[in-house]
């Protein structure tokens, strides 16, 4: 036997699942089963010291739900790793499933023009308190500072688990919804039953440049560049931040999703190239400036931004072109109009590293998709095992896209706990 004499057994008649994880995942298909299946005891075990650690902080602490995307197909299109897993679980329950959940348990739910959707109170307290309140409702039973420590599957299909209170628990069903594998080791549990990890790296992180102007530019937005990464065939679009160690935003935050293991590869150093007006071609925004020569000959320069480069931008690409602050549209001569150009469309910078949130960032890597049946989230290895949420080697964009994943397979999870018994 691998437990001591000490720890004490607790045995029950009854049918129980249990679920291994406090965070969104793990909630709704404890919710989810306990509400299908009420004869059923649902305990769900956290090891840290409060429930919904993520949820509490997420989009600044305003909770980033789900997002409007209610396609099934476009939706899937939203995750790096996962996207072609995840696209029946979606025809089952999708982004329009989880708002009409929240709405029917008196969550007002609101849409901004980018999709992202977030409680009306602008709030994650509304969304911890719905969860919590539902999963007490429905008779699950929660604890936490209270982790797994082993779990063991025995002959006749039930589990022992192991909690680090010394106690141990036998199940029918086991849930493991216990977060992203930040580091190999978290995903213990899944390989102790025999699954296989893909290695885990960070997922949505920001990159450090250590370029003077641009760390001088910090709180600068821009609202559509396009950002690549010559040679890793990266190139992203969207909102760009300048901050205080380099860039943010959501098209840095995009490609360092879709780059997560190439750039992982390369230590996160490599050069980036940024276009801040992608919707310009060359030889037309060469025409523009040169346009500039002839109406506004007697204007300076740096204090003629061309929309929607911000101003202060627009003057330092000014002088990274090598264009002196006092010259005039009139004194422009030809090469430094074509280096404005390049300065414009072709800004070369070198990235040192990455800044991650130490609370939210996604991981991609996890349990191996293969190994899991996504009509019900169950393990093809070890039955009665199921998954959900960032512990699988999935990761969504920013926008919701992570949420709406583990809210989707801890429903499926669920009903199939509840059902399987």
């Amino acid at each position: 036997m691998w437990l001591s004499r000490s720890v004490i057994i607790v045995k029950m008649s009854e049918s129980r699942v249990v679920v291994v994880g406090g965070g969104a995942a793990g909630f709704f298909a404890a919710i989810t089963c306990a509400e299908a299946s009420p004869q059923t005891k649902v305990v769900l075990l956290e090891k840290g010291p409060q429930f919904l650690s993520k949820v509490r902080i997420s989009g600044g602490g305003r909770c980033n739900v789900t997002n409007a995307c209610n396609d099934p197909r476009e939706l899937s299109r939203q995750y790096p790793r996962g996207g072609s897993a995840l696209l029946g679980p979606f025809q089952r329950f999708r982004c329009a499933d989880t708002a009409a959940w929240f709405e029917a348990r008196g969550v007002k739910l609101t849409a901004e023009p980018d999709g992202r959707v977030f409680p009306i109170t602008d709030s994650s307290a509304t969304i911890l308190e719905c969860l919590l309140g539902s999963a007490r409702r429905a008779g699950v039973v929660l604890s936490c500072q209270c982790g797994v420590e082993r779990i063991q599957r025995c002959a006749d299909g039930r589990f022992d688990l192991e909690l680090s209170n010394g106690t141990r628990l036998e199940s029918d069903r086991v849930m493991l919804a216990t977060g992203g594998c930040r580091v190999p080791a978290a995903g213990s549990l899944a390989v102790s039953l025999g699954h296989a990890l893909e290695t885990p790296v960070p997922s949505l992180f920001t990159f450090h440049v250590a370029t003077p102007w641009i760390r001088e530019l910090a709180g600068v937005t821009t609202k559509r560049v396009e950002v690549a990464v010559p040679g890793l065939g990266l190139r992203e679009t969207g909102p760009l931040l300048l901050t205080h160690t380099g860039l943010s935003g959501p098209a840095i935050l995009r490609l360092s999703a879709w780059g997560a293991r190439s750039l992982h590869a390369a230590n996160y150093r490599f050069p980036l190239s940024i276009n801040w007006l992608p919707n310009w071609q060359s030889d037309t925004l060469t025409a523009e400036l040169s346009s500039r020569r002839n109406k506004h000959p007697a204007r300076l320069v740096v204090n003629s931004a061309l929309s929607p480069v911000p101003g202060r931008l627009w003057e330092r690409l000014v002088q990274e072109a090598g264009v002196p602050r006092d010259t005039r549209w009139a004194e422009l001569s030809r090469s430094r109009l074509h280096a404005l150009v390049q300065s414009l469309t072709n800004t070369n910078l070198a990235v040192a590293g990455k800044t991650l949130n130490r609370d939210e960032f996604v991981t991609c890597g996890g349990v191996r998709l293969s190994e899991v049946n996504f009509q019900r989230m169950e393990s093809r290895i070890c039955p009665g095992l199921f998954f959900g949420g960032e512990l699988l080697d999935i990761d969504g964009l920013t926008g919701g896209f992570n949420f709406q994943a583990a809210w989707t397979t801890g429903w499926l999870a669920g009903k199939a706990m509840a059902s399987g018994i």
